[in-house]
């Protein structure tokens, strides 16, 4: 079978070789005191080995390929990174190898030096196909290995979404309330119309909107007007007196709106409609002051919850989920599910993101505290674990599971994966 070069990063990483058969191609004894720091970056595999070549100590790094010959296929004969390596661990030899100035470069093969059944657990996960790789083996592992390695992931995941915000707050000038809107706005789209509500949010900036936050109306007539929804005629009272207003604030802050044709309505129930969502959004805004502010300081979580409950929707959407469309009942608010979203992808990251941003540490606890509090995500891809055996309650779990999904699983990256390697190295 043909297996990634990861896989010796693995056997070597792990002393998963038999420790008294190394030797070099030239009969020298090989003795591994330490194995070195696995390096992902760019660079020898393992930085700061410690190796005994026939009673000689070196240290230094260490260099893994499946044939000698990819020293040279990797250039690293023209890389002086490479000059301090000590050893060169292949599978197959193939090619003797030398350094840039010359000398001869010590060679281990570990083909036959490792058991065989490290493999077999390899190729059983990479050709698996089930819903992620140790589906049917998952079941079999402790716990504790399978909860702390969640635990990893889910900080993961947060410090991954974290560079999105940094990158946002870069490209607005270290605003944060800004950026805050910004993330909150694409939130309140759920998956459809995330990037409509973020185009939104970028054509009408929060500084506006805090202009006329104490007339509901204007706010309306911004969103709307903004979102391309009041470029129609209307026979209702309420989106004329929208469009009177927003006729005016567009000419006074020059605005433009976004196209309506981005909207997204097929394949959705009524309640998840855009035109619901903006006027929920709207009355986010007209009852929140400081909205960042507020998160930041809030230490009750149940207070927190309360920011997305009982929001002052304009009462015309009691009866409508479309201008000049009118229905029997229509509910106001947002539901739990849609508010747990929105406290788990923006406020959550938000705390994490500010607190490592400012090195506090009680915002990142806090971030963390928050997920633990809030009950776990439900979706296709969280079921597929919740039958394979693993107890999914809170949406810290959930977090870690889709990251978990999304990096590992689905990338079949096994040897990165504390649970993958745990079966492998049965």
């Amino acid at each position: 079978m043909k297996f990634p070069e990861e896989f010796l990063h693995f056997v070597w990483q792990f002393r998963l070789y038999h420790p008294h058969q190394l030797c070099s191609t030239n009969g020298e004894l090989i003795e591994v005191i330490r194995t070195g720091m696995h390096n992902t970056n760019a660079g020898p595999d393992f930085l700061h080995a410690k190796v005994s070549i026939d009673k000689t100590l070196w240290i230094g790094n260490v260099e893994i390929h499946i044939n000698s010959s990819d020293w040279y296929a990797h250039q690293h004969q023209l890389d002086e990174a490479y000059d301090n390596v000590i050893l060169h661990v292949v599978y197959s030899h193939d090619q003797s190898i030398y350094r840039t100035d010359g000398t001869s470069l010590t060679t281990v093969v570990l083909k036959d030096q490792f058991p065989t059944k490290y493999l077999l657990h390899y190729e059983q996960l990479i050709q698996s196909l089930h819903h992620f790789p140790c589906e049917k083996q998952i079941k079999e592992i402790d716990p504790f290995i399978i909860d702390s390695f969640l635990t990893r992931v889910a900080i993961e995941r947060l410090m991954e979404k974290s560079g999105e915000v940094y990158h946002k707050l870069q490209e607005l000038k270290g605003n944060w309330d800004e950026t805050f809107y910004q993330f909150i706005a694409k939130n309140f789209g759920l998956k459809l119309n995330a990037v409509p509500m973020e185009m939104l949010a970028r054509a009408l900036p929060q500084q506006i909107l805090a202009k006329h936050k104490d007339n509901p109306l204007q706010i309306e007539a911004l969103l709307f007007g903004q979102a391309g929804f009041l470029e129609q005629k209307f026979t209702d009272s309420y989106p004329q007196q929208l469009k009177r207003e927003y006729v005016f604030l567009k000419g006074k802050y020059r605005l433009k709106p976004i196209p309506i044709s981005v909207w997204k309505f097929m394949r959705m129930r009524p309640q998840n409609f855009p035109t619901l969502r903006l006027a929920q959004f709207a009355a986010l805004i007209v009852s929140s002051n400081h909205l960042f502010s507020n998160v930041i300081t809030l230490k009750d979580f149940t207070i927190l919850n309360q920011l997305f409950d009982n929001l002052p929707v304009n009462d015309y959407w009691k009866t409508h989920f479309h201008f000049n469309k009118e229905v029997k009942h229509v509910n106001l608010q947002l539901g739990r599910g849609t508010a747990h979203n929105i406290l788990i992808n923006t406020i959550s990251l938000f705390l994490f993101a500010y607190g490592k941003y400012i090195d506090q540490q009680l915002l990142v606890d806090r971030a963390i505290a928050l997920l633990e509090y809030l009950p776990s995500e439900q979706n296709a891809i969280l079921r597929q674990y919740s039958h394979a055996g693993i107890r999914v309650t809170s949406a810290f779990q959930s977090q870690a599971l889709l990251q978990l999904k999304k990096i590992y699983c689905n990338e079949k990256k096994c040897l990165n994966c504390g649970i993958g390697i745990k079966i492998l190295r049965k």
